[in-house]
């Protein structure tokens, strides 16, 4: 399986999207709502709601989340109610999950891709 779920007007989505040349399954999440199974699953693999929820998100700060003591389901909700507080993009390539646009995520996504086309 290789799937990315991403928001198609963030800049940052498209630019890795294309730099990867990526022509395998897209969800874009805002056209495309992520489904409770979908998010429990790559939670699942990424070890945490926590781990798939940004801390970037405009919302965030409005909200005044930093100031709250957020447990795992608090995370879940957030990013079912609002597609901002999901980390983006996610990257699912076969049984490993890619999460954020850091360089070494993106490099890490590369070289995963470049292994199974070998």
């Amino acid at each position: 399986m290789k799937k990315v779920y991403h928001l198609k007007n963030c800049s940052t989505c498209q630019r890795i999207l294309k730099e990867l040349n990526w022509t395998h399954e897209t969800q874009e999440i805002r056209s495309q709502k992520i489904t409770v199974n979908q998010l429990e699953e790559i939670a699942k693999m990424a070890g945490s709601f926590e781990a798939l929820f940004s801390r970037r998100a405009t919302k965030y700060k409005t909200l005044e989340l930093k100031n709250k003591a957020l447990q795992d389901s608090d995370y879940k909700k957030l990013i079912l109610d609002e597609d901002t507080f999901l980390k983006r993009p996610v990257f699912i390539i076969e049984n490993e999950i890619f999460i954020g646009n850091s360089k070494n995520v993106v490099s890490a996504i590369k070289k995963k891709l470049s292994i199974g086309q070998l």
